[in-house]
């Protein structure tokens, strides 16, 4: 019976109080890390201005089943194809599925060993989201063989975000929708997604490719999984629900006690969602708190994962239960009076946003940019506006990033109004691209800083050796030009160069004859071009071999920024020796 009970929230008969008291027996039985405390203190309230973008689900429903309460209990048996212990059924994970969740652990290790990424914590979230992709319901890519799609985010009930992707991931053009198997939003998807299975594409109802994105996704702004704030920050970006925080929390203590492989497709497919009315959340849906999931109405799918299919006679029913069943609203209770029209918040004061002093943004490819990115909230009056949040979204054709290796960052403005962005660190792509700056949750005009590129450059180019370099017609010289670049008297690393058999000093045209490269077919050529300094700023030039002709020739070498260097090469016969005279 205690077994049973915790698996479900009974449908109609689980107020908030029981609710809470589920919890905290899984958390007394599962999880004596992890106290029921430690899940509603420090980090787990999530802002009181909540927006939905915000979240990569866009606050979207979840399955809100709890695990057993007794813990997984391992058997001599294994499973199929498996190496671990048959368990509790709600313990397997089809294998695709953990597979994928494993390669997102490896490869944050590698990525950003910091944030200490466990793939339980995953495993929590893809429970609670989509029943681990419906239970293992993918393909051998990892592609999920039916979409997975939230409710329409239209308002009606849950957040209302417009379109964002032009219906390209969940094939509404009005309104977005949260997408696969870890239910991104299409907005936070374009610029959190990966590509987790190396087929050159970011598919969000992809296993392999949402597990990794989820994965950067909680390890952004640096946070640390082993830290219990920080893990309580990322899991409430997700969705912006303290039931949320605890629910997955409670599955990530389960998942930790142990868990199994079963084959895909057969996985335990939840049943109970957060926008039941029957799961504890039959209040008056005008009342319902920010970050909390509401009945959806019309506009649920029977495909959703964190959005799965409606309950009988659930969804948007406004039809009262009979007393007893449950229902907080019985017939003889009094219509329950409507909420008091929430004050106006700082965001809803800003008319602009200004630059607060920043100037002009340049960087060498592969360097930070020395300027801070800043901008103001002010209201009409030009006030300053404290604590409003402002998105910093790179734009453009470029590999920039902010520190952490994110081209979105949001911040809240300081008492003096200013917001200001993370590092920004410029990639090897050249050229000009823009970071633009937003209220988030307000239509203000956007504010645009220009952001510049440059290529790496040398000013000086030197030989490292002074041997001269010399062969006979016809043979290969036998030493290799080496040359080091360096800028402002500092090694060049990453420079790009160009080697050429010049006419003369004065005339920059190719010598049609003396020295030459090789191409890797074997064919003389006499100009080298893509060539890039190392780390040290030195670059070796391929072996030079000389044809028939004698004499002197030159070698210029060219660099970004200016840096030339003019190599002498000589061909001559060799002299031979005198004959001794006859005794």
């Amino acid at each position: 019976m205690a077994a049973q009970f915790g698996r479900r929230l009974a449908k109609g008969t689980v107020t908030t109080a029981v609710a809470a008291a589920a919890v905290a027996a899984l958390s007394a039985s599962q999880a004596p890390g992890v106290t029921t405390q430690d899940r509603q203190n420090a980090g787990s309230q999530p802002s009181t201005e909540v927006n939905p973008e915000e979240s990569a689900t866009g606050n979207s429903p979840y399955y809100t089943d709890l695990p057993p309460l007794n813990s997984p209990t391992p058997s001599p048996s294994t499973t199929p194809g498996g190496d671990g212990p048959i368990g509790e059924a709600e313990a397997g994970i089809p294998a695709t599925v953990l597979d994928a969740y494993k390669k997102a652990e490896a490869a944050l290790r590698e990525s950003k060993p910091g944030c200490n990424l466990p793939w339980q914590l995953l495993a929590a979230i893809g429970k609670v989201e989509s029943g681990q992709a419906r239970g293992g319901r993918v393909d051998a890519d990892g592609t999920t063989t039916a979409p997975i799609l939230g409710p329409v985010l239209n308002g009606n009930g849950f957040a209302n975000i417009s379109d964002t992707d032009g219906g390209e991931f969940d094939g509404d053009t009005s309104h977005d929708r949260a997408v696969g198997p870890m239910q991104f939003i299409p907005s936070t998807w374009a610029w959190s997604g990966r590509d987790g299975n190396g087929d050159g594409t970011k598919d969000p109802n992809n296993i392999y490719d949402a597990a990794l994105a989820a994965g950067h996704y909680l390890c952004r702004l640096d946070r640390d999984m082993s830290v219990q704030k920080e893990l309580n920050r990322a899991i409430l970006s997700y969705n912006q629900s303290t039931e949320y925080l605890n629910l997955v929390l409670t599955w990530l203590e389960y998942y930790r006690k142990g868990t199994h492989e079963v084959p895909d497709g057969t996985g335990a497919l939840p049943s109970d969602r957060s926008d039941d009315n029957n799961s504890g959340a039959g209040r008056n849906p005008s009342a319902t708190p920010p970050g909390t999931s509401r009945p959806s109405g019309p506009n649920s799918t029977p495909e959703g994962g964190g959005s799965g299919s409606p309950s009988p006679g659930g969804e948007g029913s406004s039809t009262p239960k009979p007393p007893g069943s449950g229902s907080p609203n019985p017939p003889s209770s009094p219509p329950p009076s409507s909420p008091p029209a929430s004050p106006s918040t700082p965001t809803d004061t800003v008319t602009r946003i200004e630059n607060a002093g920043t100037g002009k943004l340049t960087a060498t490819a592969g360097d930070a940019f020395t300027g801070k990115i800043a901008a103001r909230t002010e209201t009409k009056a030009g006030k300053a506006v404290a604590k409003v949040r402002v998105r910093f979204t790179i734009v453009g054709t470029t590999d920039a990033t902010f520190s952490g290796g994110e081209s979105v960052a949001t911040v809240v403005t300081n008492s003096a109004g200013v917001a200001t962005a993370p590092a920004l660190k410029a990639g090897e792509e050249t050229g000009q691209f823009t970071v633009r700056a937003t209220v988030v949750g307000r239509s203000v005009p956007a504010l645009n800083f220009a952001a510049t590129v440059t290529a790496r450059q040398a000013d000086a180019l030197v030989r490292t050796s002074d041997d001269e370099l010399a062969c006979a017609p016809g043979d290969e010289f036998e030493d290799q030009v080496e040359v080091k670049a360096t800028y402002k008297g500092a090694a060049a690393d990453g420079v790009a160069a160009t080697a050429t058999l010049v006419t003369s000093a004065d005339d920059a045209t190719v010598n049609d004859e003396g020295p030459y490269f090789k191409d890797a077919d074997g064919e003389a050529v006499r100009t080298l071009k893509g060539l890039k300094t190392d780390a040290d700023g030195l670059l070796e030039l391929p072996k030079l071999y000389a044809d028939d002709t004698t004499g002197t020739f030159l070698l210029r070498i060219t660099t970004t920024g200016g840096a030339t260097l003019t190599v002498e090469l000589k061909v001559a016969a060799a002299t031979a020796s005198p004959s001794p005279s006859a005794s």
